[in-house]
């Protein structure tokens, strides 16, 4: 397939569906995720480090965000770090408060922090990416967001972009319906499956190493990446088929 026009891309002759990821794609909310990932495991760390005597080493909003807890279900980014830094905690259960030392546990603390923030903030939308989404549905291409955020409904209402969408898999789908996350492609093969549509017939976007990952795994076909933040190549590295600065790119001239 040839990518040299980008407005001829997304036209119902090619593809059926695209399903979008939300943080970094569809609203601002990237530095609000990554600001309270690194304000969460930096009290972790500053206390296990007085706990064992052992070097502070803080987390990384850059590194750190992208290699462990990008696009990833919110427990398995804690154990992803943690694995990173050879922290061996108890997995805990859904229920943990968060202030439990549990991978649950922390994954809970980082999720209030997420929702205080939310409440405080709103949420900013990207305008390119309405204004496509709008544009797939005046010529009758189906639209999914699949997130693994389990706040991503409250989101959409914030941002008032909740009717764009056909179906919604998120972190609360995914952990009723036992789905794997990204960079497995079980989320999104899911999204196709209600939405009715064969992959190779649907888009995916993301903004995250681990989101292209799942869109190549899961055999789309189309996986667009969507640089916000210096990242071009490793999307490109990791599945993108094509990377965008803005989706409003993809719109007709």
């Amino acid at each position: 397939m040839s990518f040299s026009k980008l407005d001829h891309i997304l036209t119902k002759e090619r593809f059926d569906a695209v399903l979008f990821d939300l943080d970094g794609v569809l609203t601002d909310t990237v530095k609000i995720h990554a600001a309270c990932w690194k304000k969460m495991f930096d009290e972790f760390l500053r206390h296990r480090a007085r706990e064992t005597k052992e070097p502070y080493l803080p987390f990384d909003t850059g590194r750190d965000y992208q290699l462990y807890v990008d696009g990833k279900l919110r427990y398995e980014g804690v154990r992803s770090f943690l694995e990173s830094r050879g922290i061996d905690l108890p997995s805990g259960d859904p229920e943990d408060p968060p202030s439990r030392e549990t991978i649950c546990g922390l994954g809970n603390r980082k999720d209030q922090m997420v929702k205080d923030t939310l409440e405080t903030e709103g949420v900013e939308v990207y305008e390119g990416s309405v204004k496509l989404i709008r544009h797939l549905w005046n010529q009758g291409i189906k639209t999914a967001v699949v997130s693994a955020s389990k706040n991503c409904q409250a989101i959409l209402k914030a941002a008032r972009i909740e009717d764009l969408f056909d179906v919604r898999v998120d972190g609360e789908v995914a952990a009723r319906l036992k789905l794997s996350g990204k960079p497995q492609p079980d989320t999104f093969l899911r999204a196709a499956l209600e939405l009715g549509v064969d992959p190779e017939r649907a888009v995916v976007v993301e903004d995250a190493i681990a989101g292209v990952q799942a869109g190549r795994k899961g055999g789309f076909g189309l996986v667009v990446g969507v640089d916000r933040r210096d990242g071009a190549d490793a999307l490109r590295d990791n599945g993108a088929h094509i990377v965008l600065a803005d989706l409003g790119e993809m719109l007709p001239l």
